[in-house]
């Protein structure tokens, strides 16, 4: 084989493996190619040592190490709902109009306001990385964050727990 195809050889092998090489939901970063050669990932700079994600997900639509939170952006002193009664279709439980989401912690909220990420799930503080806690239904509340399941499933202590920075 001459030398030439050989070099070409070698360079299209190294580019097919580089373009299977990228990190993990949750994994540390500067930039976002560091997380996806592709441009499929992100690296959210905002997070300690950066944070891998994917934006704009649905229930479904995560990576298997991962899935779809969404938060809400604003601080809102809106009305009271009940996320265990309220549809979503205006109906007459609902508190909140069309345009808004009862959110975990019980308040409507502008449907305009949330974001989406996927972010890596896990079973306990052990799953995720330094400065970074395991969200599970308490911590949530607290901090923020509430999963993307399937239509008519409730978040509850059965909702996947996700890694993200502690306290915030």
């Amino acid at each position: 084989m001459p030398a030439l195809m050989r070099f070409a050889l070698v360079v299209a092998l190294g580019a097919v493996a580089a373009l299977g090489c990228g990190k993990e939901i949750g994994d540390d970063c500067s930039v976002s190619s560091d997380c996806s050669p592709n441009g499929d990932r992100t690296c959210d700079v905002s997070s300690p040592g950066g944070y891998c994600t994917i934006q704009g997900c649905d229930f479904d639509t995560c990576p298997e190490e991962s899935a779809c939170v969404r938060f809400f952006t604003g601080n809102f002193s809106n009305r009271m709902c009940d996320p265990a009664t309220e549809t979503g279709d205006g109906g007459e439980n609902d508190k909140c109009t069309l345009d808004e989401l009862c959110s975990l912690v019980g308040n409507c909220v502008p449907r305009a306001s949330e974001l989406r990420y996927c972010m890596r799930t896990c079973g306990s503080a052990d799953d995720c990385r330094d400065n970074y806690e395991c969200r599970d239904l308490t911590l949530m509340k607290l901090h923020g964050g509430e999963p993307v399941l399937s239509p008519g499933t409730p978040i509850d202590d059965s909702a996947p727990k996700f890694c993200a920075p502690r306290g915030n």
